[in-house]
Order: structure tokens, then C-alpha cells, then sequence
């Protein structure tokens, strides 16, 4: 089996020089670093901006105070250690600590950053939930990443949940076909797995993670076709990175990737405002622009994706500003009566996050508004929305 040796000491980097590494040596001191040779054969080493580097590579900007441990406050959705229950429909079980590379941009750092953690420590236990829980019809195993257990590991959750009446689709959430696709390809017993646990009531999503384009490899696409020829939906999501996909024709060319692949782009998420996270983020505002341009580049297969964030509140779609103001919608909702709700904000560039937004308006409001400001009636805004 082909193995992509990781390497967790900056200092092992050829490609830097010393000084590099002795200013990457307090970064990497609190937020580790984590990668492999396979991952890392994929930067051009000549290129400050290569979208790969920008990665996997610290930066020392990480180090600027900005963000939170736990920014969607997963924490208060914690059932027992490892299994969240936010939305009435979805558990979600972190089954994993480790991943094939770390993300400078994760917002799960929290787990990597003490010994305590969020793990799953008592499947039966968690199982047991489901089972008692009958709203519960698709569990996300997450973590870490799920790909970095050992099969038999990943097909006795798998098994155990598919017990469970109603529970109809288990989803993994991976990156490993972006980091190490050989995980796939050479281990044969994980596509035989999805194949003898599908059936036509019973199905095995898995959310992969393609950030950029480059990381779409011929490996990577071999990793995608076994997935899919074993039964496995695949979708991807990513989030919006500064300095990795910020450009329309970058984003564009992976949504246009993904779908070719057969890969419905999933969703496309803000950057959550994590620890370490501010060299990543960018503006709400600038990143629904830059969403819409790479839409506007694709056919409505490539264009699937929804711009959303996380917050603590619910899944929060961006759907739409003008010059005063910005749009979004409850695309789920942890709490049920803001299901499907819709907020008008007063415009702020500024911000990262919802809680960025101070100015509500009400319907009414903004009717008065608009009509004073542009001679438009309400009704017409409202037809044009």
C-alpha cells in the first residue's frame, strides 16, 4: 500500500528556509501542524501564493487574538462527549481526534489543543440516544476525520446506526480524499463496506472537502469513482479561504470540477471566526460577491452550493444585499420556530459573522425606508426580491 509519510515538525520542511522556520516555530507551538508527503508534493514551492501552501503552511498571523474556541458553540449542543444534537433530524457523532493534515483554517482547534476533548468515548451509549430518538434519520460521523479509523472501526459505526429503523443515511465527513486519496484507493475493504451496508432504504453519504481545484488530483478522482461504484453519494462543501479560493474563476473552476466529477457542490461555508483564524477569513459581504460571480460563471449543475455559515443560532444562508443591505434565511434552525425565518441587516463590510450585524430591520421598517430613499413603493421591493 502506498503510504504518504506524515510530517508534524516544521522543521522536517526542506522547502523553507531557517529563517521561516524559526518564525513559523511559535505558531506551530499552539496550533499544530500536521501534514504529509502527498499532500505536500502538491505546492510549487516557487510560488509565496501557491492555494496549497496557504493550506497546510502556517502563517504567522495566526498568532493576531481574533475568534473563538468553539465559534458555533457546539459545546451547548453536546449531548454526552461526542454527540451533538442541534437540528431535530441530524446527530452528529465526532469519532475522530486525528486528521490527514491540518487545515490552518479549522474551527474544531479545540480539539487538538488539550487532552480533554469532544470525542466519542461510549457509542453504545450514543446509539442508544438514536435509537430513542425516532426524529433522528441521518447521523454525520465527523471529527478529526473519520477516515483516519481503521475500517473495521468506521464499519462497526456504520453497522451499529443502520440497526437503528429510522436512521436512513449515515454521512462521513472527510478530507482524506484531498490529503491522502491512496486511503481509498488501496484499501479496498472501505468501498466494500458502503457496498454490503447500501441498500434502496439505507443509504452512505460522504461529504468530502475540495477547497481548490489543484487538489483534485487523478488519485483523487479514482478515490471519487470507487466511492461512487460502491454506492457512496458524494457531495462537497468547503469554506471560503483568502488566499486559496477569494477569486470567482477559482471558485467557479472547482464548482465546474466537482460537478463534472459527479459531485454536487454542497455547500459553501463563511469562515467560521475560530482562533487562528483571522489570515483566512473574509468579509460576509465580499464573499457573497464572490460567490455569486463564480456562479454566474457556471450551469446551474455546478452552481448548487449554498453560501452559509454555521452560527451557534442555526445554519445561516446568505441570500442576497444591495448597497444598504444584507439578506439572510434560516436554512436550519437549532431552535424550530426560527425555521425558515428571514433577516434584514443593515449593511456592515466589515463583518465576519452574524453577531457582526447590530441593526435588525423589520419588514416595515425597511418598506418605509426604501420607499423614502428610491421613490419604490414597498410592494414593488418586494415583488423584485
Amino acid at each position: 500500500m502506498h503510504k504518504a509519510k506524515f510530517i508534524s515538525n516544521i522543521n522536517k520542511l526542506s522547502y523553507l528556509s531557517e529563517q521561516e522556520k524559526r518564525s513559523l516555530d511559535e505558531v506551530t507551538r499552539r496550533f499544530i501542524f500536521r501534514a504529509n508527503t502527498y499532500y505536500l508534493g502538491l505546492i510549487d514551492w516557487k510560488d509565496p501564493s501557491d492555494p496549497i501552501r496557504r493550506l497546510i503552511v502556517p502563517d504567522v498571523s495566526e498568532l493576531e487574538p481574533w475568534g473563538y474556541l468553539d465559534p458555533s458553540d457546539e459545546h451547548s449542543y453536546t449531548v454526552m462527549p461526542g454527540l451533538q444534537h442541534k437540528y431535530p433530524s441530524t446527530a452528529l457523532l465526532l469519532v475522530s481526534k486525528v486528521c490527514g493534515g491540518i487545515c490552518r483554517y479549522c474551527f474544531r482547534k479545540r480539539l487538538f489543543l488539550s487532552r480533554q476533548s469532544d470525542i466519542l468515548r461510549d457509542f453504545p451509549a450514543a446509539l442508544n440516544y438514536i435509537r430513542n430518538h425516532s426524529e433522528i434519520t441521518n447521523v454525520l460521523l465527523t471529527g478529526g476525520d473519520p477516515l483516519m479509523l481503521p475500517t473495521r472501526k468506521l464499519d462497526q459505526y456504520v453497522e451499529g446506526l443502520f440497526t437503528v429503523p429510522h436512521v436512513r443515511i449515515v454521512r462521513i465527513g472527510t478530507k482524506m480524499l484531498s490529503f491522502n486519496p491512496f486511503r481509498v484507493t488501496e484499501d479496498h475493504s472501505l468501498a466494500e463496506m458502503i457496498r454490503r451496508h447500501t441498500r434502496t432504504d439505507k443509504k452512505i453519504y460522504v461529504v468530502v472537502h475540495f477547497t481548490h481545484p489543484k487538489e483534485f488530483t487523478p488519485q483523487a478522482a479514482q478515490a471519487v469513482a470507487m466511492l461512487q461504484s460502491a454506492g457512496a453519494v458524494l457531495l462537497n462543501q468547503c469554506p471560503l479561504i483568502r488566499g486559496v479560493n477569494d477569486r470567482p474563476e477559482v471558485l467557479a473552476e472547482l464548482f465546474q470540477t466537482m460537478a463534472e466529477a459527479g459531485v454536487p457542490p454542497y455547500y459553501v461555508f463563511q469562515c467560521r471566526p475560530a482562533v487562528g483564524n483571522k489570515p483566512y477569513a473574509i468579509p460576509i459581504e465580499e464573499g457573497y460577491e464572490i460567490f455569486e460571480a463564480a456562479k454566474a460563471r457556471v450551469s446551474g449543475l455546478a452552481k448548487r452550493a449554498r453560501y452559509v455559515m454555521s452560527h451557534h443560532s442555526g445554519k445561516v444562508e446568505i441570500v442576497g444585499k444591495t448597497r444598504e443591505f444584507v439578506f439572510f434565511k434560516y436554512h436550519r434552525a437549532a431552535n424550530e420556530k426560527d425555521s425558515g425565518r428571514f433577516l434584514i441587516m443593515r449593511s456592515n463590510p466589515e463583518a465576519y459573522w452574524l453577531d457582526d450585524y447590530k441593526h435588525e430591520i423589520d419588514d416595515y421598517v425597511l418598506g418605509v425606508v426604501l420607499e423614502g430613499a428610491s421613490g419604490l413603493r414597498g410592494d414593488t421591493f418586494y415583488e423584485a426580491v
